[in-house]
């Protein structure tokens, strides 16, 4: 009987093959999601075998930590206007005028320190409905208005400084962007990760957020639906250019003072952070969370290779091969998230 039975036992049925499917792609997702943050451990992992005595540091990780705002600000800037499907490579010219304002006023001009910071705040404003005049209005595209206007700035902070560097901000600035405040970190990391969580919930949960997001991928689509295209690519220029200038005021807290050409430099770093973040958390997305692991992940290898002793060129090096390789990954990741 017990043969019998055994024998008379009906086999398993396959598993479905759609199962099988719909296991592979959350399996998929979730890697594209996280695969950055995999790479991010792997480098710290690599580095803290080579150097474990200095890049583990206390003082190694906190200095990594908070010298790092400016560049995840200037970053989110990009976010905004990247989301709405408009290039502003003047963000790094907004940042520097910026913070040259606010050193002019308050060194040489002796104006007080709070009123500086909300001068070079409406400046980036100001340049901002410049940019949105004139790419939404006159129609120029907007690489090439935000380039000449990029341009347009750096000519004027070479004028207003006479091509110096300024020094001497009042040090109630400095205090509130640099000195350690919280586990050896400075206010100025607080305030990004702040920021983060404020563009976070803006872009993903407020109507805002996704009618830039409907724009940045469809202008005319979003026209059909009654969406006002033009006011909202508008709006995120001139969200762009503010972000920009609030990161000019920490880079002058930062730096106690303004010069006319070391802000631009932030420019090729924000645009890679961007892009690599748009491959993670939210893979075909511009996404707050995602440009802030990609930014620190970019430093944590910049970091690692100058305390191996690579030379300051091999940044550059770094930088443009991130940019290049997070461009493709992006555009790969918008175009799987498109054809599921």
């Amino acid at each position: 009987m017990a043969t019998k039975g055994f024998w008379s036992r009906r086999p398993r049925s396959p598993r479905p093959a759609t199962s099988v499917g719909a296991r592979n792609r959350r399996i998929q997702a979730f890697s594209s999601k996280y695969a950055l943050f995999a790479a991010w451990a792997c480098t710290i992992l690599i580095f803290a075998l080579l150097e474990p005595h200095t890049f583990l540091a206390r003082e190694n990780i906190t200095s990594t930590l908070s010298s790092q705002a400016v560049l995840v600000l200037l970053t989110y800037a990009l976010v905004v206007a990247l989301t709405a499907g408009e290039y502003d490579v003047s963000v790094a010219a907004v940042l520097t005028l910026s913070s040259m304002i606010i050193a002019i006023l308050n060194t040489e001009d002796h104006i007080n320190i709070a009123l500086s910071i909300l001068a070079a705040l409406a400046i980036g404003l100001l340049v901002g409905a410049a940019n949105g005049f004139v790419i939404v209005v006159i129609g120029v595209d907007s690489i090439i208005a935000t380039l000449g206007m990029g341009s347009l700035l750096s000519g004027v902070v070479l004028w207003i400084s006479g091509g110096n560097t300024l020094s001497g901000i009042s040090n109630s600035l400095v205090t509130l962007v640099v000195v350690p405040h919280v586990f050896g970190l400075s206010l100025s990391f607080i305030y990004v990760v702040a920021a983060t969580i404020l563009l976070w919930y803006v872009l993903s949960y407020l109507p805002v957020g996704r009618r830039l997001l409907y724009v940045g991928r469809s202008r005319e689509v979003s026209r059909l639906t009654g969406l006002r295209v033009g006011r909202l690519r508008w709006g995120a220029l001139i969200a762009a250019s503010f972000i920009a200038a609030a990161a000019g005021v920490l880079y002058a807290g930062t730096t106690g003072g303004a010069d006319p050409t070391s802000g631009l430099a932030f420019l090729l770093p924000a645009f890679a952070g961007v892009f690599l973040g748009a491959t993670t958390i939210q893979p075909g997305r511009f996404n707050a969370w995602g440009s802030f692991a990609a930014v620190y992940f970019l430093v944590t290898g910049i970091n690692g290779l100058s305390l191996i002793g690579i030379q300051v060129f091999v940044q550059d090096l770094f930088y443009g091969a991130a940019l290049i390789v997070a461009v493709s990954a992006s555009m790969l990741a918008r175009r799987r998230t498109s054809a599921l």
